[in-house]
């Protein structure tokens, strides 16, 4: 699957440089990694945001979201951001600061 360059560069350019990143091509787009915990992905023009099961309704709730589903399960913990809402850099980065901090408080793989 084909995904948005544009959004790619800047959450790239959000993430680059941190201890722990690595970006890897994953569900047929790209995902983010800290310490070998998923944070983020790209999936067309939609962001993919590891939340936790504890926020991830509360997450929901928000403009632009919904569950990730991509077998016909949705994941708890993991919500689609759609790319309307992702135009505001404020919005785009509060999304990647979420994931990252998620995969944060897990163990290192």
């Amino acid at each position: 699957m084909a995904f948005d360059a544009d959004l790619h560069q800047r959450c790239h350019a959000h993430y680059a440089g941190r201890a722990g990143f690595v970006e890897k091509r994953m569900f047929g787009g790209l995902g983010w990694l800290r310490d070998g915990n998923m944070a983020a992905g790209l999936l067309g023009a939609e962001l993919i945001v590891r939340v936790g099961p504890a926020d991830g309704e509360l997450a929901l709730m928000e403009p632009g979201t919904r569950p990730f589903d991509i077998t016909g399960r949705p994941m708890k913990g993991w919500v689609v951001v759609a790319a309307d809402v992702l135009a505001d850099e404020v919005v785009l980065a509060d999304w990647l600061d979420r994931g990252w901090t998620f995969a944060g408080s897990l163990p290192p793989k």
